[in-house]
């Protein structure tokens, strides 16, 4: 019994840190702060790339966006959110693909988006996402997570600028070794 305890106290020793238990799926009590964060998170780091004020400060505006996800909670389906007292960031994945991946900015550079990034790969065995070619920030976030930048680019719907795609290389699996037993005659 106490050699129990003391093996669950040792693995939530190990999961403690990992963020993984902070991970959970959206729900509709998260549309204005995942509507929050996406347009907030966007306008910081889009601005300078798309220099569009009528689309930075018009178009995206988090009512709107909280009043989509309210009226249609199936837009919330593949959305993940990370909640440690309340959400912070937030994964969206679809088909084996990181739709989008965005964390608040004032908590940014905490590991959020990494221990994302890697509940997708997880559980999800995401392989490939497309990123802004000019969002060199980004690009060195998933080279850090394994993904490799592809030749495969394409305009963003709407604007002028490129995305590129990035995949991430399987790990090998290892290969079965082969065992030669030398005979002893017997």
């Amino acid at each position: 019994q106490e050699r129990m305890s003391v093996l669950f106290w040792i693995v939530s020793l190990n999961l403690e840190g990992t963020g993984v238990n902070h991970i959970r799926k959206a729900t509709v009590a998260d549309a204005s702060r995942v509507a929050e964060i996406l347009v907030f998170t966007k306008r910081m780091n889009y601005r300078s790339i798309f220099h569009n004020d009528q689309v930075s400060f018009g178009e995206m505006q988090v009512l709107p966006l909280a009043q989509e996800y309210l009226n249609r909670p199936e837009r919330l389906e593949n959305i993940w959110v990370y909640d440690d007292e309340f959400v912070k960031g937030m994964v969206h994945v679809e088909n084996g693909w990181i739709q989008e991946l965005y964390v608040d900015s004032f908590f940014q550079n905490a590991g959020i988006g990494t221990r994302l990034v890697r509940f997708a790969i997880r559980q999800f065995d995401v392989q490939r996402l497309y990123v802004l070619e000019k969002n060199g920030r980004a690009i060195w976030f998933y080279q850090k997570e394994g993904f490799s930048l592809t030749l495969d680019r394409q305009v963003e719907q709407g604007t002028t600028e490129y995305v590129v795609k990035m995949e991430r290389q399987k790990p090998a699996s290892p290969q079965p070794q082969k065992c030669s037993f030398i005979s002893q005659g017997v």
